[in-house]
């Protein structure tokens, strides 16, 4: 297929109707970003599932792979069982993913949630800054909005058509999309989300915990932490969510709005 060929199936995409974000009650994010349907989501995550395992089988192999018997393990899959059921709020295909969470035991201060929702902790961030569940279940809130918003579909849609530009839209299929995830992507753990990446995570994120009865007053306290463990050696979580003043400003702002969310359900809890 020519480059030039593509223009009705782009503009077809572009102007496709998409899916509506979350209800009017709660945060207001607006809709995803159109250019990730350039990049087919089923495709993009049984790659991610198939990095995931290789992780998980190496930290296996490492023997820092938590049992499943692991005291924090099971408490971060409690946590993961009261924020799953609410994702769906904000991307319908969430309902028929194969959750999963698991342990690695490293000093690593990190966390993340792959598309299609695998979820893995390290016990530098669960232990290290010693968090609570509610700070606890503000990050996985906030790793899972990640996935849940697909930034990592739209990030590999731009990486696409800004450094192969003409030569891979030439190599495009299928009404318009990109056929080779892994010739976009890579290792999908290396993706580095924007700044309004990063704040829709955490409002999204802010939702879910407080609709799965974490306090998301908790956001402010994660980040104090994290802004103290920061003044020694920099970590790898710091390098994709940079922290600070207004980082806490922002969720300060967002309070609100999810406050009578999280009220609601600790009173039905």
């Amino acid at each position: 297929m020519r480059p030039f060929r593509l223009l009705p199936a782009l503009l077809c995409l572009l102007a496709a109707p998409l899916p509506p974000a979350a209800a009017a009650e709660g945060v207001d994010i607006g809709k995803p970003s159109m250019l990730r349907i350039l990049v087919p989501a089923e495709q993009l995550e049984q790659a991610a599932a198939g990095e995931y395992r290789q992780m998980m089988r190496d930290a296996a192999t490492k023997g820092v792979l938590a049992r499943d018997d692991h005291p924090q393990l099971q408490r971060l899959r409690r946590i993961a069982a009261r924020v799953v059921p609410h994702a769906a709020r904000f991307n319908p295909r969430a309902a028929k993913w194969r959750w999963e969470i698991n342990l690695i035991g490293a000093k690593q201060i990190n966390a993340f949630c792959m598309p299609g929702g695998k979820i893995a902790f390290y016990s530098g961030l669960v232990d290290g800054l010693k968090l609570t569940d509610d700070e606890i279940g503000v990050v996985m809130g906030h790793e899972v909005a990640h996935a849940l918003r697909e930034h990592a579909r739209e990030r590999l849609a731009k990486t696409g058509l800004t450094q192969l530009g003409a030569i891979i839209l030439g190599e495009l299929a299928g009404g318009g999309r990109y056929t080779d995830v892994a010739r976009l992507g890579g290792d999908l753990l290396t993706l580095k989300f924007s700044r309004d990446d990063e704040t829709e995570a955490d409002i999204v994120g802010l939702e879910l915990a407080a609709r799965a009865g974490f306090d998301p007053r908790a956001g402010i306290s994660l980040w104090q932490k994290m802004g103290a463990a920061s003044r020694g050696e920099p970590f790898a979580w710091l390098s994709t969510h940079p922290a600070g003043p207004n980082r806490i400003k922002a969720i300060e702002q967002q309070l609100p709005q999810v406050m009578p969310l999280y009220e609601r359900a600790a009173g039905g809890r």
